[in-house]
């Protein structure tokens, strides 16, 4: 298989802030060397802070993407050509070393920088070794790579400790640029734009951050979830904020937006239980140093020298250097349990995960239907001995085997009676897995690992780390399985490694410190890929981490949840309407500005007229407005500990699904979107229009950002002011070179080069007066959008539904069968519920509990008590219908009710609903409008569609349709 790498909204989103941040190059600049060949071209505001720029992106959304194509993207535009990427470790090193080397990411990156290609330099621990005192090869490549290869990027990859090294700074007997023996000097001279990933590892105060600074860089580019903390303020009255470049990322998503937006996988939190006695005997670390450890169990002190035997089941004795026996690092104040610690509590870990492996794998391998293509599951394992692994009778390694061969001849006997292709397909995987299972089901990676000489741990190190394409993949080149999806480790991989198929990470030692939650969970939050290597986004499927973890660390879960809802950017006042929740509130609702949501706050009786809240207001706030939520607290249901506690899954009340029986044989025919063909002169008038719009052409002007440093008389403490302006507001940033803006617009609204030019050629030589600064990202922006939103109002009805030969199963009905399915996941049918709710047999669903989205108008609909003539009625699922979109993927409505007409033929109502006040998107008049047009060709099965925004839409519409003439 191959990853195919696709344009996430988010990351180009990230790399636009990234372009509007960059103050460009210095055109004005008198510096005598600076078209020297072998340095990065002056940009404005070199060497000062406030040209730094921030970056923020959660674990797994894609920051290693966005660094290297800002590469391509500053390459491109500003003939930027060299650039230093300095990572924490060796690990995260070898990550950005293996995308940017895999064919897979050059390919992708050939789509939008023809002919361009980097050119990465790796430098090692070892390279400045040579007994000669020759410099390494790579270094030299990187500092002495000139200008003149225009289409090459030149990249040094290196560890903050091999930059910080005293290799970095002494002189070598040979000569850099004709001028310098130092490699430190010889990287200044590059005049190098530095690329930092992990951040909070490079706090500004210690020596790795200072050898950074020292190769005198232009600019710095930080890309990372968690930044350093800095200190504010003296004495009591201190506090820890951020250390953001410009006092803010100029980039942020968070956590919380990655949560809630399905840009991650969600997560559950699982631990092993131990009896109230075991639960009470905690352990507390009272002091430890290299020779003796104290321990405290409630008022009892005990004191342990090197090698003595704490007296825990397992064998523990004190190892000295602060650590157990089993690699539990010590430090003060750390509690944990004696019960947590031995191998029958690891056990049960183990045994726990490999249930919840095969969990995850069988509806993986299965999907919805045989159309659809099968998800490889991978599960990691965090272990404390590398001994009790890679001995030959590791215990480790044989209690695993033992539980994952019971696991597996179990489900081989089931399969064995089932008999659909795809099931006899995952019977053939189980098999050969059972006779693999000692040599290649599971591998391991230690730091031991390097350079051991044994071919087989490398060939398994090597899988691990650079393989990623094997080991998410079936089968090999010859069509034998590739069974290997056990991954051990130390925490090697806690940083820097990851899989996108992730789907269990088990913990069978603590990590004995308050890290990140995120960054301990992080090597699982990527969204998986299918065997094709297309990224399967949390409509497509619904994939969560499943994390276990030791009882000592049982509020793993609350600590997540805590962290993620700290990252937010708006933090929610229960009291007051502040001005950051009215503004959130304006940014994500179209059509409303603060004065019309004042006035309708006061109406709805929701606050006071100093926005303090009135009684119960918040609460009647977050359901007028959920974006508020949604915005600032992780979503129910996202992360949790043991599973959802909710029914995960809701059995069909099959009996009223059985009324509508035959539209869903309707429903399960696929369709094909015929379109009427727009001529080329109607479509070079719509060309015209958008060329011709002057609010789609400007100028773009680089900003920066001033400091001003004061003395607060008050309290007596240095003070900045801040003020962002233009850079230079009469000298706009340069554009694009005409062919290069032709062609970004020709791939971006799919027009003829031909009839673009056509247009484009006189309006920048007739109104821009040739001026090529026009040419830019602003105005590109602007001329999509404009074209998109003209063709779509204009042609949006040019197009029929064209019905095939062929059915596909849906997510409540399947053709295998001819038959609806039994149950459903919960969270496609809503994501909050009700249990006080009367069951009088007609809903789609058994209740409680009700399951809903938004309180208007959906609990509602489904809490009301309607006449005889509603003979069932409900919420559909998401992909219960699949009505194809013309911009792509498909849409279902929300609601259907069977209507028994005068006489007694019956009538499908299908409704489309959206809350009242929460403001219409051009994409919701899309979908009503495909909707509209698909149901109207149904008509002759007795299918009515209505639009509705309130309950009593609804109601009406139910009325009229029950009648057997309109009157």
């Amino acid at each position: 298989m191959k990853i195919l790498l696709e344009e996430l909204p988010h990351q180009l989103e990230a790399l636009q802030a990234l372009d509007e941040a960059f103050y460009g190059l210095d055109e004005r600049t008198t510096d005598p060397d600076k078209d020297y060949v072998y340095a990065n071209p002056i940009i404005k505001g070199r060497g000062n802070e406030n040209t730094n720029i921030d970056i923020k992106m959660e674990t797994g959304t894609g920051k290693t993407y966005v660094g290297v194509r800002a590469m391509y993207d500053l390459h491109q535009k500003y003939g930027l050509f060299k650039f230093i990427v300095v990572v924490p470790s060796p690990a995260i090193k070898e990550g950005w070393k293996n995308f940017i080397t895999a064919d897979y990411a050059k390919q992708h990156f050939s789509q939008y920088y023809e002919n361009t290609q980097v050119n990465l330099n790796v430098i090692n621990a070892g390279d400045f070794n040579s007994k000669k005192g020759l410099l390494p090869a790579h270094l030299v490549e990187f500092i002495e790579g000139d200008r003149l290869n225009s289409s090459t990027i030149q990249v040094l990859l290196i560890n903050a400790g091999m930059l910080n090294s005293s290799s970095m700074k002494k002189d070598y007997a040979q000569t850099l640029l004709s001028g310098w023996t130092s490699p430190l000097e010889g990287l200044k001279a590059t005049r190098p734009i530095v690329m930092i990933d992990e951040p909070h590892r490079f706090p500004r105060d210690k020596a790795n951050y200072k050898s950074i600074t020292a190769v005198e860089p232009q600019m710095i580019i930080r890309f990372g979830a968690t930044f350093p903390d800095v200190k504010v303020g003296r004495g009591r009255q201190a506090t820890l904020v951020k250390d953001y470049y410009r006092k803010q990322p100029q980039f942020n998503l968070n956590a919380v937006s990655s949560f809630n937006n399905g840009l991650v996988k969600g997560i559950d939190v699982y631990y092993p239980n131990v009896t109230e006695t075991d639960a009470k005997d905690r352990y507390v670390v009272d002091s430890v140093t290299s020779k003796q450890l104290v321990l405290k169990n409630g008022s009892t002190t005990y004191t342990y020298s090197v090698g003595e035997d704490i007296g825990f089941d397992g064998d523990i004795y004190y190892e000295g250097a602060k650590m157990l026996s089993n690699g539990l690092e010590l430090e003060k104040g750390m509690a944990f349990l004696p019960a947590t610690m031995t191998s029958s509590y690891q056990e049960l870990i183990i045994r726990d995960a490999i249930e919840k492996h095969f969990e995850a794998e069988i509806p993986n391998f299965m999907r919805e239907n045989d159309y659809q293509p099968k998800v490889k599951t991978l599960s990691l394992f965090f272990i404390d001995s590398i001994k009790s692994y890679r001995d030959e009778k590791g215990w480790l390694k044989e209690l695993f085997e033992k539980h994952l061969r019971r696991k597996v001849e179990a489900l081989i006997r089931e399969f064995r009676l089932k008999k659909l292709p795809r099931e006899q397909e995952y019977l053939s995987f189980l098999q050969a897995t059972l006779a693999d299972l000692t040599k290649n089901v599971h591998a391991g990676y230690f730091g031991e690992d390097r350079g051991s000489g044994d071919e087989a741990i490398q060939a398994e190190v090597d899988d691990i780390l650079k393989n990623k394409e094997k080991l998410l993949s079936f089968k090999d080149e010859k069509g034998n399985w590739q069974t290997r999806r056990f991954l051990f480790s130390k925490w090697t991989l806690r940083e820097g490694w990851d899989n996108p198929n992730v789907f269990v990470i088990a913990k069978l030692r603590t990590s004995g410190s308050e890290n990140s939650k995120i960054q301990e969970v992080g090597r699982g939050l990527r969204l998986p890929v299918d065997e094709n290597g297309h990224r399967l986004l949390q409509d497509e499927l619904s994939s969560k981490l499943r994390f276990l973890i030791g009882y000592d660390e049982k509020e793993f879960a609350n600590k997540l949840v805590a962290e993620v809802n700290a990252d937010a950017i708006v933090k929610l006042d229960e009291t007051k309407l502040t001005s950051e929740m009215i503004q959130l509130i304006i940014e994500k609702t179209d059509n409303l500005d603060e004065e019309t949501l004042l006035e309708q706050l006061d109406t709805e009786g929701i606050i006071k007229r100093n926005n303090d809240f009135k009684e119960n207001g918040f609460e009647k706030l977050m359901d007028l407005y959920p974006i508020l939520t949604e915005t600032t607290k992780v979503k129910k249901g996202k992360i949790t500990t043991g599973g959802l506690k909710d029914k995960q899954r809701i059995k069909l009340n099959k009996e009223n699904w059985q009324k509508m029986r035959h539209l869903w044989e309707q429903f399960s025919n696929r369709y094909m979107l015929e379109f009427d063909r727009v001529n080329d002169e109607a479509l070079q008038l719509l060309i015209d229009e958008m060329i011709h719009n002057k609010d789609n052409f400007t100028l773009q002007y680089p900003e920066f950002t001033r400091n001003e440093l004061y003395y607060h008389d008050e309290n007596g403490e240095m003070r900045i002011r801040e003020q962002t302006a233009n850079y230079d507001s009469r000298k706009p940033m340069t554009g694009m070179k005409y062919g290069e803006f032709l062609l970004k617009l020709t791939q971006r609204t799919k027009l003829k080069p031909a009839q673009l030019h056509k247009s484009l050629l006189s309006a920048l030589k007739e109104t821009y007066h040739g001026n090529i600064n026009y040419l830019n990202e602003l105005t590109l922006a602007n001329l999509v959008r404009d074209f998109k939103e003209r063709f779509e109002k204009r042609y949006a009805q040019s197009f029929r539904y064209q019905a095939l030969d062929f059915q596909a199963s849906t997510s409540v009905f399947d053709v295998a069968t001819n038959d609806f399915k039994e149950d459903i996941l919960a969270t496609v049918i809503g994501v909050n519920e009700d249990n006080d709710v009367r069951d009088d047999g007609r809903q789609l669903y058994e209740i409680p509990p009700l399951r809903y989205d938004s309180v208007n108008p959906e609990r509602e609909l489904l809490k009301r008590g309607y006449d005889s003539t509603i003979l069932s009625f409900g919420k559909l699922p998401k992909k219960a219908i699949q009505v194809p979109k013309y911009m792509g993927g498909t849409t279902t409505p929300d609601f259907v009710y069977v209507v028994e007409r005068e006489d007694q033929s019956h009538v499908y109502l299908l409704v489309e609903t959206k809350a009242e006040g929460s403001g219409k998107r051009l994409s919701d008049e899309q979908i009503v409008a495909i909707q509209e047009q698909f149901f109207g060709t149904l008509k002759e099965h007795g299918i009515e569609y209505q639009e509705a925004t309130t309950a009593e839409e609804v109601y009406a519409k139910l009325r009229k349709v029950a009648k057997l003439h309109d009157n």
